[in-house]
């Protein structure tokens, strides 16, 4: 943080919303694919040296709530040892930004004086990549966000141009790979990253875990928008990181035909009413599902 000159971005006393990354309240799913308890504490602690008004802030997810991921990942606990806020962005009050598929923001988001976002290094199956930009796919504080996803690439990068976060702090303790971001194959890297350009950063991380960033079709745009930097040359990098022996690059998310039907079939109401919001019914679907994949089926 030091580094990314956080003293010039946060003002004497500001406010600070710090966007967590939280996918799943599921245990044995926490460690990779949320954002680690202990990096949320660190920040805080630096955070402050110059405000005490720290709000730890996510939304609704489809398969559990903003409540029960924050429980299930200790949270709570980390709020009430810093004295930070945690809100969850669902139920907050919010602005409309001119953007009629996204709809409101929440206020909190648009006023902060700091917006800061702390994702995961993890492959996704539909953005290749969630890092810095993707995170912010939960700010969108409609539980069933799922139903955009029609215009998931060209939302991300109007959610960038509108919330502008100052200063990223990626977790690359643990990532994910394969079927990220939650099913995937978690990876030890014992990692921290930082930039005040989400776009550089997400460029670069994905380089690291030897990830090809042109193929993260929002990443790519951002930059296009003029957003941040992409190319290797125009970023620099102050890092001395090394993988362990036998280490190997990432292997990315399979956008199969079971993952692509879903998502095509997410945008109807009917579909989300009567398969994605019925607990039973989904579960049977994901386990034939993943019978299919092993088989070889599915692919």
């Amino acid at each position: 943080m030091e580094t990314c000159q956080w003293e010039e971005i946060v003002p004497r006393d500001g406010c600070v919303a710090l966007k967590l990354n939280l996918n799943t309240a599921v245990p044995e799913k926490i460690e990779s694919a949320n954002t680690s308890p202990a990096l949320v504490e660190s920040v805080c602690r630096v955070l402050q040296a110059r405000t005490h008004d720290i709000a730890l802030v996510e939304a609704h997810a489809y398969r559990n709530s903003a409540e029960e991921a924050f429980a299930a990942t200790g949270i709570y606990e980390v709020a009430q040892r810093v004295g930070a806020k945690v809100i969850n962005l669902s139920h907050e009050p919010c602005r409309e930004v001119g953007n009629p598929i996204l709809g409101a923001l929440p206020a909190i988001l648009l006023d902060a004086d700091v917006f800061m976002t702390l994702p995961v290094v993890k492959t996704h199956a539909l953005t290749y990549f969630t890092g810095s930009l993707k995170n912010q796919w939960g700010c969108v504080p409609r539980y069933d966000r799922i139903s955009l996803h029609w215009a998931l690439d060209e939302l991300l990068v109007d959610l960038q141009r509108l919330l502008k976060p100052q200063l990223c702090i990626m977790d690359g303790i643990i990532g994910v790979d394969r079927r990220g971001p939650t099913n995937g194959r978690p990876r030890r890297l014992d990692i921290v990253l930082g930039s005040a350009d989400a776009v550089a950063l997400d460029a670069t991380a994905m380089r690291l875990v030897g990830l090809d960033p042109t193929r993260a079709r929002h990443v790519v745009m951002a930059a296009q928008a003029g957003l941040g930097k992409f190319q290797p040359e125009d970023i620099q990098i102050d890092s001395d990181w090394e993988p362990e022996p036998g280490w190997t690059p990432f292997e990315p998310a399979q956008l199969d035909w079971a993952v692509a039907g879903m998502n095509r079939l997410s945008r109807y109401a009917w579909f989300r009413r009567y398969f994605l919001e019925v607990t039973p019914i989904f579960a049977a679907g994901k386990r034939m599902v993943n019978f299919l994949r092993k088989v070889g089926i599915v692919r």
